[in-house]
């Protein structure tokens, strides 16, 4: 566990984006992160009315979770994974697949930028 920010980046499929955000989180652990910044994605698509989507992620945890390939071992994560599965009913057609972070550059961005923005705040 340590400070943690998420953030998600909302794309066409021609990869033009079509919002951004990033929010921090506190101290928690980089799964339970995810997860929050994961919920908080879905939510902003669903309220944009977005019916097909395919969600790339570069916690491979979470995305074989969400697949079924793992278990929720982790009793803090169990909340987060069933708030997640709930939200994906709202959606026509919904994937999941992992990416390695370079190839998830523009969220990173956003999270680190939060990150030092918050550690800043605490050091000065």
């Amino acid at each position: 566990p340590g400070p943690s920010a998420g953030a998600f980046v909302i794309c066409k499929m021609d990869d033009n984006v079509v919002e951004k955000s990033g929010f921090y989180i506190g101290i928690t652990t980089n799964n339970q992160a995810e997860y929050q910044a994961l919920l908080k994605g879905l939510q902003r698509s669903a309220e944009l009315g977005i019916r097909k989507l395919k969600v790339f992620m570069d916690s491979e945890l979470i995305v074989k979770q969400l697949n079924g390939f793992y278990k929720i071992k982790n009793k803090n994560l169990e909340p987060l994974f069933r708030q997640v599965k709930e939200l994906t009913s709202s959606f026509e057609e919904i994937s999941f697949t992992h990416v390695p972070r370079a190839m998830n550059k523009e969220a990173d961005v956003e999270v680190n930028r939060i990150l030092d923005k918050h550690t800043n705040k605490k050091t000065a």
